[in-house]
C-alpha cells in the first residue's frame, strides 16, 4: 500500500504540486468560495505529507489525502473562530466535504474550469481576472504573472489579494455560467491559458505538462462553445506552436530558430487540426486577436513547407493586429517582419519609439528585436550592445547561447 522513504515521498509531493495544485485549489474552494483559506489549508496538507510520508509512506492516492488533511485543517480553523456559532451551515459544508474526501478512490472532481469562471466573473476587477486564474488554476508563482503584465510583483501580489477577498466576500459561485453568460466571461479565460501555455516554452519546472494543461482547458472551452471563433482559434495558435515543439531544440539542446528547423520533425497532423480550426473560427467570425495570431503562425508554416516568401502577409497580418490588439509585443515582432522585407530602417524606427516605454528596460524581446534590426542595418556597435542586455535577461541556457552566437557575428 505505501513506499517509504523522504526522497520518494518528498517527490511524490513535489509531483502532485506541480500535476494537481489547480485542481486541488479548485475543489477546496468550490463548495466555501474562498480561495485564499484553501491555499491555506492545501499549504498545511503539504507540509503534514512531508512529515508523514517518510515515516507511514505515501498513500496510494495522494491527491485524496491532501484533500483529507486540507479540509480537516479548514474545520480546525471554523471551529476555533469566534463567531463559530454564525457558522453552523459553512461547519456542515466542510464536514460533508471532509467525509467526501475521505472516501475518495481514485478521481478528484476537476473543477477548474468552475474555478476559472469564477475568476472571470464580472464582479472581479478586469485587471486581476488573468492573473488570478493564472495563480489559482495554473499554479503560476505572483513573480511570474507580474513579469508577464510588466508589474512589479509586490502590486501583483496585492491585486491577487483583493480579487480572492472579493470572491470570498462576495459570494461568487464557482460555477460554469449559463450560455448566455459564457461569451462575456471568455477573454480574462482565454489570456490565461495562452499566458500558461507562452509559460510553457520557457526553461521552467512543469514548462511542458503547462503547454499541455493549456492546450487542454482550451480543448474544453472550444466543446462548450462551438459556435464562438475566438476559442478556437487560441486552440489552433497553440497546436501551430505546439507541432513545432520537437524542432526548437538540437540533439545537443541548443536553440533553433524556426528558419532553421527540420520541418520533417514537425507534427503534421497537429498542423492539419490547427489549419482546420482557423477555418472553422474565420468562417464563424468576426475575426479577434486569437485568429490572428493564428493565422501568422500559419503563415509561418506555409513559408517553410513550400519556400516561397509571404513576409509581406506576415507585416499585412500584424498591421491588423495592432488595429484589434495593440501591444509592444505587436510592435516587436511587426518590425522583426518588416525587416524581412527591406524595410529595417523603418523597423529601427518603431524599435526606437518604443524606448521611452520604462517597460522596455528589462524587457527581453525588445533587446532581441532591436540587437537583430541593429545587426541588419550593419550598426554592429549598437547590436553587440543590445545583444549583451539580452543575454543578461534571458533564462533559457539554450537560447542565451543562440544569442551569445548571434553577438560574436557583429563584434
Amino acid at each position: 500500500m505505501t513506499v517509504s522513504g523522504s526522497t520518494v515521498a518528498r517527490g511524490v509531493a513535489e509531483r502532485v504540486a506541480r500535476e494537481s495544485y489547480g485542481r486541488l485549489v479548485a475543489y477546496l474552494g468550490a463548495r466555501l468560495g474562498d480561495i485564499a483559506s484553501a491555499e491555506d489549508a492545501l499549504a498545511t496538507a503539504f507540509l503534514t505529507a512531508l512529515e508523514k510520508w517518510p515515516v507511514d509512506g505515501v498513500p496510494d492516492n495522494p491527491g485524496a489525502w491532501l484533500l483529507t488533511i486540507a479540509r480537516r485543517r479548514e474545520l480546525d480553523d471554523w471551529r476555533k473562530d469566534k463567531v463559530k456559532a454564525k457558522s453552523a451551515d459553512r461547519l456542515t459544508l466542510i464536514a460533508e466535504e471532509l467525509s467526501a474526501a475521505a472516501e475518495m478512490d481514485e478521481e478528484i472532481a476537476d473543477r477548474r474550469l468552475a474555478l476559472m469562471f469564477a475568476c472571470a466573473h464580472p464582479g472581479i476587477d478586469a485587471s486581476a481576472r488573468t492573473p488570478l486564474i493564472l495563480q489559482t488554476v495554473l499554479g503560476l508563482t505572483a513573480a511570474d504573472i507580474a513579469a508577464r503584465f510588466l508589474v512589479s510583483p509586490r502590486a501583483m501580489g496585492q491585486r491577487l489579494v483583493r480579487a480572492k477577498a472579493r470572491i470570498r466576500d462576495g459570494k461568487i459561485p464557482f460555477l460554469v455560467p449559463e450560455k448566455e453568460e459564457l461569451s462575456h466571461r471568455l477573454p480574462p479565460i482565454l489570456a490565461s491559458i495562452y499566458a500558461a501555455y507562452t509559460s510553457g516554452w520557457m526553461d521552467i519546472d512543469r514548462a511542458e505538462a503547462l503547454g499541455q494543461e493549456a492546450i487542454w482547458l482550451a480543448s474544453v472551452v472550444v466543446s462548450l462553445l462551438p459556435h464562438e471563433p475566438e476559442p478556437k482559434g487560441l486552440l489552433a495558435l497553440m497546436l501551430y506552436t505546439e507541432a513545432r515543439r520537437s524542432s526548437r531544440r538540437a540533439p545537443d539542446g541548443a536553440f533553433v530558430p524556426l528558419d532553421s528547423q527540420d520541418v520533417g520533425l514537425w507534427d503534421h497532423d497537429q498542423l492539419r487540426l490547427a489549419e482546420g480550426l482557423l477555418r472553422e473560427a474565420n468562417a464563424k467570425g468576426p475575426t479577434g486577436r486569437y485568429q490572428i495570431e493564428a493565422a501568422i503562425q500559419s503563415a509561418h508554416v506555409a513559408r517553410r513547407l513550400s519556400g516561397i516568401s509571404n513576409w509581406q502577409d506576415v507585416v499585412s497580418l500584424y498591421d491588423v493586429l495592432g488595429r484589434i490588439a495593440p501591444s509592444p509585443v505587436v510592435t516587436l515582432n511587426r518590425s522583426v517582419a518588416l525587416v524581412r522585407i527591406g524595410q529595417a530602417d523603418a523597423a529601427l524606427g518603431d524599435i526606437h519609439a518604443l524606448a521611452g516605454d520604462p517597460r522596455m528596460a528589462d524587457y527581453l524581446p525588445y533587446w532581441t528585436a532591436r540587437a537583430q534590426i541593429c545587426a541588419e542595418l550593419g550598426r554592429h556597435v549598437e547590436a553587440a550592445e543590445a545583444f549583451t542586455v539580452a543575454i543578461g535577461l534571458c533564462w533559457s541556457e539554450a537560447e542565451r547561447r543562440h544569442l551569445e552566437e548571434q553577438r560574436s557575428k557583429v563584434l
